[in-house]
């Protein structure tokens, strides 16, 4: 179990998303327009070199890891950060949410990029959605907050994309849309976690409160292909 939740995102495309993985079995990585995330066996120089020769020209991934690795000069690093990787460990039963939630579709896709460009919770893209299973809250026509699931990694299920639009903070609308997603994961006998930048107190603090207890510090990399 450590060792799935170690890496998470390899061992993701090789389980509950192998459906979308392409590469091979040093390096796996997600369709372009579904997610950036890439995961190699052992994070080696060795994988990060195959990346590179079965990768589309100009790629760019984001990488998960445990320490700080050393990227070779046929990537450049645009971002680097330091994540917190939680999982879900409460025996108490969830009350379920007093809010009615809207399964978000294809037509929805447009209303979700504008509320994650804004807020900004992690890489959303025009074919995140194939992830399924999210769900929002609407004011009117206009989508206010959501959350949904993105790496399964057997037994585990990542709960992903949680943002509230700014004029709507302090709603409890994220505590409610995270809960719902934890009893959707536990009906399926699997395990939530999730991951968040380690800087965000606010959201940690939320998390914790829901349930979720701190596992492991990991490092996320973006990184760039170079035209060689």
């Amino acid at each position: 179990m450590e060792r799935i939740l170690n890496n998470p995102i390899y061992h993701a495309l090789n389980s509950g998303n192998k459906n979308f993985s392409q590469g091979n079995d040093e390096a796996q990585y997600f369709p372009e327009d579904v997610s950036p995330l890439a995961g190699l066996k052992e994070s080696s120089d060795h994988e990060l070199n195959a990346l590179c020769r079965i990768s589309p020209r100009n790629s760019f991934f984001i990488l998960f890891v445990l320490a700080k690795i050393q990227i070779p000069e046929q990537w450049k690093v645009v971002v680097q950060m330091n994540i917190l990787q939680m999982v879900y460990d409460n025996p108490l039963p969830l009350t379920p949410a007093n809010q009615d939630f809207v399964a978000l579709q294809e037509q929805h896709v447009p209303a979700m990029l504008a509320l994650t460009k804004m807020t900004n919770p992690g890489p959303f893209l025009s074919a995140t959605i194939r992830f399924g299973n999210y769900k929002g809250i609407f004011e009117g026509s206009r989508l206010i907050a959501m959350a949904g699931q993105r790496l399964k990694a057997n037994p585990y299920i990542e709960v992903s994309a949680v943002c509230t639009h700014p004029d709507h903070l302090g709603k409890g609308y994220a505590g409610m849309l995270i809960t719902d997603q934890i009893r959707d994961i536990l009906a399926e006998s699997r395990i939530p976690f999730l991951h968040v930048r380690s800087e965000n107190t606010r959201g940690i603090k939320l998390y914790q409160k829901l349930g979720f207890t701190a596992r492991k510090e990991m490092i996320a990399y973006g990184i760039q292909k170079q035209i060689m």
